[in-house]
């Protein structure tokens, strides 16, 4: 009677030790397989980003290169920025290989009445060059249409400061440009106002400086 009472008792011990067991090991199978998904998709998520950082490094790189070539050009064929950057003789062009842009500048003068923000009829032809320069060489290349004014405050003006005015005109161009087939993801205004003066505003062809709008291109 003691004998089996004893096999009854381990019999089941051992049925409940199975059914407690089952369980837990269903529940790390579980665990293990979306341990194992989650780590796939880690290293799938790495791989693509050094593809990525491989491609853009080739980007940077190559156009860095557009760029130092544009420089030889300017050193070896006595050619001046503006017709190594393709834009011909008469435009403003300056490299900076550090920040890695192309800068077209146009005074003021050219573009807009004083105190205005509406473009003159006769900037069409220089607008039209530039962006079809623009299409033709920068396709796909970020651009800024910056303005910029003298530091004399806004008198009898709707323009609220120098800030508001130096920013519709550039967002004047920017429109010009737009309707004329440039990429409108491509190209943004910015408003510098008298911030960045490249002259002293204490002289009138200094100011007639200042008063201007650089139409900067990001070649990296």
């Amino acid at each position: 009677m003691r004998t089996v009472n004893k096999k009854t008792i381990i019999l089941l011990i051992g049925l409940v030790s199975t059914f407690l067991f089952l369980p837990a090991c269903t529940n790390w199978e579980k665990k293990y397989e979306a341990l194992n998904v989650e780590h796939q998709n880690t290293l799938g998520l790495l791989e693509r980003e050094r593809a990525e950082r491989g491609h853009l490094a080739t980007q940077i790189s190559q156009e860095q290169q557009t760029i130092e070539e544009l420089q030889r050009q300017i050193a070896e064929r006595s050619r001046s920025p503006a017709e190594a950057a393709g834009f011909g003789k008469g435009y403003d062009v300056a490299f900076d290989p550090s920040a890695g842009t192309i800068t077209v500048t146009l005074p003021n003068a050219i573009l807009f009445d004083s105190g205005k923000a509406t473009l003159k009829k006769a900037t069409s032809v220089e607008l039209d060059h530039i962006q079809s320069v623009l299409r033709s060489k920068y396709s796909g290349k970020q651009i800024d249409v910056v303005g910029h004014t003298d530091s004399d405050p806004i008198k009898k003006s709707k323009w609220k400061d120098n800030w508001e005015l130096s920013a519709q005109r550039a967002l004047s161009v920017v429109r010009y440009m737009a309707r004329r087939g440039i990429a409108k993801d491509k190209i943004q205004a910015v408003g510098c106002g008298a911030a960045r003066p490249i002259a002293s505003n204490t002289t009138a062809s200094g100011k007639a400086k200042n008063r201007r709008v650089e139409i900067v291109v990001h070649m990296r």
